[in-house]
């Protein structure tokens, strides 16, 4: 164990930066071997898109385009597109130009406009937006020097409860406490439904601004609505890159089913997540939100996220996930080079099998040279849960694995535990190797092990945090800073 001195984190948090700015200015290198179609600002829908001088405008327009196996899209730099689409099959979707990533965002315009914003309640300064709008997973403000706290109550037979007291019906202006809380209404489209869907329709959102309209407030408030906004589906062999992806309330990219090929290379992500997913009756109405930065939800084979940066994540920063429904794989996955700031879980994986089914398993998965830090201390721990969070997190599902190693990653400070890598018995564990560990004494250190018998107990890190991470976690050519 050695002591992090001052100067060891100064060095460490140079480290990162030049890393991010790495990433933040990688140069686009796509070569395509179809149709190259490009998107500007300046651009018109009507366009064939296929130069720069006639690029198409909107997401819309990429959308509903025809794209055919090998084309390519290309992103003008420096510019803003708003809304959301779905890749096609073999399609690479990047920038052009100089200057910054291009930026994708959910919300259809910046709310930051003091005329579309009235107030609703003058005894407790709560503004109404005048628009109609999908749930939002939250709302940030000048691009995050502040964040609205989302109230979430629970839903149980047409009407909302409060969370720590389901006999009390919810009451917005007695649960605005806060500057800045935030309430999404949208209960008129889902009344009496025993599971309603409140992110699939439109409905009110209210804001409680106690130095007045927040509309004239701020320079920008972005609302995190409830979609992907890249939906990749099970379509093959798609590539994004070099694309700023962000303000969004489900998922940054989003993949499901059977996913081939994808690859996401030089992406900066930010502020994804918390919008609703759906509420549970059987858990007394209790809500589930969304969602991941990058998402496959079932199987997938040649999965690729390397060289990105990603923060403020309200669940994963990267994620490969399935609860089964029949024999799943998950081969050939690489998580290299990212950087992971602030989220819940940097890194989330986990498979589970059906009963009496050996067959599913993460097989060739390698997560390397990540530098991943202060996990649980981003505007996700909103939450219920607030414990959960994790540098790389696998939960105690069945997690059936083999050639899945973790090396020469950097796990720099968490809030709870550092890693929580479990399977159904030792050696279905992913196996690790020359990872640094830089902590506070005292925080969790984590868990590690089969479940099958008995779960692992969650390991402190304390002055014998070394002697834990050689023996237990079984990485012998660990490198143990510890904070004290």
């Amino acid at each position: 164990m050695i002591k992090a001195t001052k100067e060891f984190l100064e060095q460490n948090e140079a480290l990162f930066e030049s890393r991010k700015a790495e990433i933040l200015n990688t140069k686009d290198n796509i070569k395509i071997t179809g149709t190259a179609y490009y998107v500007a600002q300046d651009g018109d829908d009507n366009n064939d898109g296929k130069t720069k001088d006639t690029a198409w405008k909107t997401l819309k327009k990429v959308n509903d385009a025809e794209l055919q196996y090998g084309d390519g899209v290309f992103f003008k730099r420096g510019d803003l597109f708003r809304g959301n689409f779905v890749a096609k099959p073999g399609v690479t979707y990047a920038a052009y130009g100089e200057g910054d990533k291009p930026k994708l965002y959910s919300g259809d315009k910046n709310m930051a406009e003091e005329s579309l914003w009235e107030l609703y309640d003058k005894e407790h300064n709560i503004w109404k937006y005048k628009e109609k709008i999908r749930d939002v997973g939250t709302l940030v403000f000048d691009d995050g020097v502040a964040v609205a706290r989302k109230l979430i109550p629970n839903f149980i037979k047409g009407k909302f409860y409060l969370r720590d007291d389901i006999t009390k019906e919810f009451v917005m202006q007695q649960e605005m406490t806060q500057n800045l809380d935030v309430f999404c209404d949208c209960r008129k489209c889902v009344e009496g439904e025993e599971v309603p869907r409140a992110g699939e329709c439109l409905g009110d959102l209210y804001l409680r601004s106690d130095n007045g309209n927040p509309g004239k407030l701020y320079t920008s408030i972005e609302p995190l609505l409830r979609f992907n906004l890249i939906s990749v589906l099970s379509n093959p062999n798609v590539t994004i890159d070099n694309l700023c992806i962000k303000y969004v309330g489900a998922h940054g990219i989003g993949g499901g089913g059977f996913v081939r090929g994808l690859t996401v290379t030089n992406c900066e992500f930010g502020w994804i997540g918390g919008a609703i997913q759906f509420f549970a009756p059987y858990n007394q109405g209790r809500v589930t939100r969304f969602g991941n930065a990058i998402e496959i939800y079932g199987g997938c084979l040649d999965y690729k996220a390397n060289n990105n940066y990603i923060y403020q994540i309200y669940d994963a920063g990267i994620t490969h996930q399935f609860r089964v429904t029949s024999k799943t794989m998950m081969e050939n996955i690489e998580y290299k080079g990212n950087l992971i700031e602030k989220c819940v879980y940097g890194i989330e994986y986990f498979l589970d099998q059906l009963e009496g089914e050996s067959e599913s398993r993460i097989k060739n998965c390698v997560m390397e040279d990540n530098f991943i830090r202060l996990s649980g201390y981003g505007w996700g721990q909103q939450r219920l849960d607030v414990s959960t969070p994790a540098a790389i997190k696998s939960w105690n599902h069945t997690n059936m694995s083999q050639d899945f190693i973790i090396k020469n990653n950097i796990f720099d400070r968490g809030e709870y535990n550092f890693l929580h890598l479990c399977a159904i018995t030792d050696e279905h564990c992913a196996t690790l190797d020359n990872n640094t560990y830089i902590q506070r004494l005292g925080k969790p250190l984590g868990k590690y092990g089969g479940y099958s018998e008995k779960d692992p107990p969650i390991q402190k890190f304390d002055m014998q945090a070394e002697e834990k991470i050689n023996n237990i976690f079984g990485d012998k050519n660990a490198k143990v800073y510890y904070i004290d």
